[in-house]
């Protein structure tokens, strides 16, 4: 990007020359705000110059607020809910209809909650973080609001039977407060107490219990952590016979925790692995997932299971467990995920990144009983809202050419009916989906897949764009995105996922094959997709564009510096950059169990200091022009590493785009509008990077 050098030495650039950009940090300041104000001007200027910006704006509003989109719902309160925003509706309103009615083509919805009117009414910038309902009756709930979309929120209590905020009911001020239901009375509350109550990740270590019409400075302690944890998390584990389990998750680390009951005599610990949680209770059956082996009495479960303890036990004798096989991964599976009805467990998997869905029912002594239940193949499934009330479940289907649909089943039967399907958003005629494998620098085999026209010339010119997130054993699998297809797909373009490790595709040992210092290896595998579209004359490194956010921007930026022989065009997005002080930014403390501690680990100092993308940019280096976004409210991975990313770039001479929504939290954009502009702005630079000026014109973004 052709910017001029900010004539302002920063006032710290003698005290610390190898970071003259820390002023950057300071999120609010006026002069860090001049300076994204600027830069947001030059890129806007030149990316809104293409026309193809405004025919790409109007239709990425009109996908995001489109009526015919699928209101997904959830089981409330007797009712079918839902959170819908719209043009009308840029904050959303959460409203309600009956099952009956929502089955309908045409359902009759009645506002519970108006977003945009209770912002207007209170003066603040809301955004709706979801609601948590008192079980079993489900009337009370803690409505978390954000101001502008930071993960930082209030909680409120609303009665859904009057449709209004309690009065004199539970008010807890903006933090990142962790807060659930332990009676229509009580709330264990894990918060910001005042004076030093958060931990260095900045989350609550702290839980304690407060009583309805209680002070917040009279909230009785119930469990104390680390100051050095993550963070301390109440929980409440039902299931639909009325049992309840009251526990407190301590994170030590992003990946290893201890859980603890509370009982009358106060927190026990419960004899899990660090790296176990629970995930679901059925009939008195606690149901835990292993992300590592658990041995008991000889008998070891292997990383990747799911295993059952019985409540009995575990609240008579939590030091002492005798856990149950669920559920065991095959050599090419995974458990993406675990939900429960009133009497069935459900359980998601992976097969080669394939979903597979299943309905478990307790067999007193013998186990469980286990049904697939009967959907289409080579799909992402998953479980939508699950009722506690009775065995009904939705039940969602999606793949890149295959719009979602969801479907309502019957856990205990396995009937399944299809409710809602979206209708096609861009025209998937003449489309192909494959699933390709590249080889990685271990030898290791890389599974991708890639959507493109079935007739396209193998000649290397087909624009393609390449995705990956490669980290927190967080799976890519295939999904219908309106975006990638009406404003991509539609115009000759193809685009790549790429499983790459890190990820969960394959079970823990995928993730925990790149995890701190062993890192590298993620990048080669993203870069091996790279080089296998390109020898397979998909495309081409003038053709190839990539994009990803938050650890996949830190994957973005990498890939950016390592190898910049193989794309034409780098998307950054929220993201994670300064590996160095990562642990000073944000909640940037919080992952050091996936990237490693450089404050007390020489060796991951050493590793991010030849890997971090901020401290690796060089004078001189033919890079891809980025396009580089973030938001202010962003208050996750904050916005300081692309500011001071693209600070440094600017020193160097080396062009760049860099855009900074003030809205959005970790996120394109606080509501639909903003979502829709970024999604323009991200689109208009690809087109101009991989396909070349519009037709008729040479765009300004395109010199």
């Amino acid at each position: 990007m052709a910017q001029t050098k900010d004539s302002t030495a920063p006032a710290s650039a003698a005290a610390n020359p190898d970071d003259p950009y820390i002023w950057l940090e300071d999120v609010r300041s006026d002069r860090a705000m001049d300076w994204v104000n600027a830069h947001n001007a030059e890129t806007v200027k030149r990316l809104e110059a293409d026309p193809r910006y405004q025919v790409n704006y109007d239709e990425a509003l009109a996908l995001a607020g489109a009526k015919d989109r699928i209101p997904m719902p959830s089981f409330l309160n007797g009712d079918i809910y839902n959170f819908w925003q719209d043009e009308e509706h840029l904050r959303g309103i959460w409203r309600k209809t009956s099952l009956a009615d929502y089955r309908t083509a045409d359902p009759n919805w009645t506002t519970v909650l108006d977003i945009d009117a209770l912002g207007k009414a209170e003066g603040k910038s809301w955004v709706f973080k979801g609601a948590d309902c008192l079980e079993p009756e489900e009337r009370l709930c803690l409505i978390s609001l954000s101001d502008g979309g930071e993960d930082a929120t209030v909680t409120r209590e609303f009665d859904l039977k009057t449709g209004r905020f309690v009065d004199g009911g539970f008010d807890l001020p903006r933090a990142k407060s962790a807060v659930t239901w332990e009676d229509q009375d009580h709330l264990l509350v894990a918060t910001d107490w005042g004076g030093d109550d958060l931990t260095t990740s900045g989350y609550p270590y702290i839980v304690k219990r407060l009583a309805r019409g209680q002070a917040m400075a009279d909230a009785v302690e119930v469990y104390r952590g680390e100051k050095d944890d993550v963070g301390v998390f109440p929980g409440m584990v039902q299931d639909g016979s009325g049992n309840r389990l009251p526990t407190v998750v301590r994170a030590i680390d992003f990946f290893h925790s201890t859980t603890s009951v509370l009982t009358d005599d106060g927190a026990k610990a419960l004899a899990i692995p660090e790296k176990a949680n629970i995930a679901g209770m059925v009939d008195g059956h606690v149901i835990v997932s292993l992300d590592e082996d658990w041995t008991v009495d000889g008998k070891t479960f292997a990383a990747g299971s799911v295993v059952d303890l019985a409540l009995a036990d575990v609240k008579a004798d939590p030091a002492n467990l005798a856990p149950r096989l669920v559920w065991a991964p095959g050599p090419r599976d995974a458990l993406e995920g675990v939900s429960t009805t009133k009497d069935r467990l459900l359980i998601a998997t992976l097969e080669n990144v394939r979903g597979r869905l299943w309905s478990y029912a307790p067999d007193g002594d013998d186990g469980w009983n286990a049904m697939q239940l009967d959907l289409p193949d080579n799909l992402s499934l998953g479980f939508g809202s699950t009722d506690e009330k009775s065995d009904e479940a939705f039940l969602v289907a999606s793949g890149f050419t295959t719009p979602t649909t969801l479907y309502l089943s019957n856990a205990e039967t396995g009937e399944i009916e299809e409710v809602k399907s979206l209708p096609a958003k861009f025209d998937a005629e003449g489309l192909v989906v494959e699933q390709l494998e590249a080889t990685s620098s271990d030898g290791t085999k890389i599974p991708y897949f890639v959507v493109h026209r079935k007739d396209i010339p193998l000649d290397g010119n087909t624009p393609t764009l390449l995705n990956a997130y490669g980290g927190f054993q967080v799976s890519q699998t295939p999904y219908y995105s309106s975006n990638i297809g009406k404003l991509w797909l539609e115009r000759g373009g193809a685009f790549a996922l790429a499983n790459i490790r890190g990820g969960g595709e394959f079970g823990p040992a995928w993730h925990e094959a790149g995890l701190g210092t062993k890192r590298q290896i993620i990048y080669d595998d993203f870069a091996a997709v790279g080089e296998d579209l390109i020898a397979r004359k998909i495309t081409s490194p003038k053709h190839l564009g990539i994009f990803g956010g938050s650890n996949g921007g830190l994957l973005m930026g990498v890939e950016m510096i390592q190898r910049p022989d193989l794309w034409n065009a780098v998307a950054i997005q929220v993201p994670l950059l300064d590996m160095i002080r990562i642990s000073k930014i944000a909640a940037g403390a919080s992952w050091q169990g996936e990237y490693g501690n450089v404050n007390t680990d020489p060796e991951a100092m050493a590793f991010w200091q030849k890997t971090s993308p901020y401290q690796n940019l060089e004078r001189g280096a033919d890079y891809p022009e980025p396009f580089i976004f973030t938001t202010t409210k962003d208050d996750r991975t904050g916005p300081q590493h692309a500011r001071k990313f693209a600070a440094r770039m600017e020193e160097y001479g080396l062009p760049f785009y860099y855009y900074e929504n003030t809205e959005g939290g970790h996120g394109s954009g606080a509501d639909i509008k903003q979502s829709a502009r970024t999604n323009a702005l991200t689109y208009t630079y690809f087109m101009e990077k991989l396909m070349g000026p519009p037709a008729g014109g040479t765009g300004e973004g395109s010199k």
